[in-house]
């Protein structure tokens, strides 16, 4: 899965720090739920975030939804959501924006 959002340019040192300590218990829960090799990039000086993660489970609605109630979950968004804000193109009631996929190779 391939997503994008704008970091608050006066946050994008606050987002690396967050990052850069991340959160094994988050980590844990998303690898619990499937996600693998997830990736953060920033590009500046447009100050896009594009993420990416690879889903390895069966049924990632329901997954989704266990991550979005788990309490270490919602306190991490607290925090990096605090330094994001969706795109002026994003869908009503979306965060980050999904991506379309146009080349695959393995």
């Amino acid at each position: 899965m391939g997503m994008v959002i704008r970091v608050k340019p006066e946050a994008i040192a606050e987002y690396k720090r967050l990052h850069a300590t991340g959160s094994a218990e988050v980590n844990a829960l998303l690898a619990g739920c499937g996600v693998k090799n997830y990736s953060i990039y920033l590009r500046e000086p447009e100050n896009l975030l594009f993420g990416y993660w690879e889903y390895h489970g069966a049924d990632w609605p329901a997954d989704a939804k266990r991550l979005d109630g788990e309490p270490a979950i919602k306190a991490w968004l607290a925090l990096t959501d605090a330094c994001q804000e969706p795109l002026a193109s994003a869908k009503p009631g979306e965060w980050w924006s999904m991506m379309e996929e146009v080349f695959h190779t393995d």
